[in-house]
């Protein structure tokens, strides 16, 4: 088994690049080529404009990282989708807040 050097937490967007990479390189096993082909189905966004919704997220101080990513891997249409990401969170937020986290997600699409 291999050793684990780091954990980062990553949007689904870059979990594609690395197994589609990866799957040049080498056979993927049983479990890597249904990640591949769910990521490929459900992934709603390119690396690069997820990566750019990120830092736009990120910047507005609010969020962390884990809610940002969830953001991004399930890209919400409304407020009922956001208040299920940010669960008790949610009551936290204005609603200036949560239209330009909308707006944010809209304008990366």
């Amino acid at each position: 088994m291999d050793e684990l050097l780091k954990e980062k937490i990553i949007t689904n967007a870059e979990a594609l690049t690395i197994i589609e990479k990866r799957s040049k390189e080498k056979e993927l096993n049983y479990e890597q080529k249904n990640a591949l082909d769910h990521l490929k189905k459900y992934t709603q966004i390119k690396e690069e404009k997820a990566k750019e919704l990120f830092e736009k997220l990120m910047s507005t101080g609010k969020l962390t990282e884990r809610q940002i990513v969830t953001i991004i891997n399930l890209m919400p249409k409304d407020r009922d989708d956001l208040r299920v990401i940010l669960e008790k969170d949610y009551k936290n937020f204005t609603d200036q807040d949560k239209d330009q986290i909308l707006d944010a997600v809209k304008a990366a699409k």
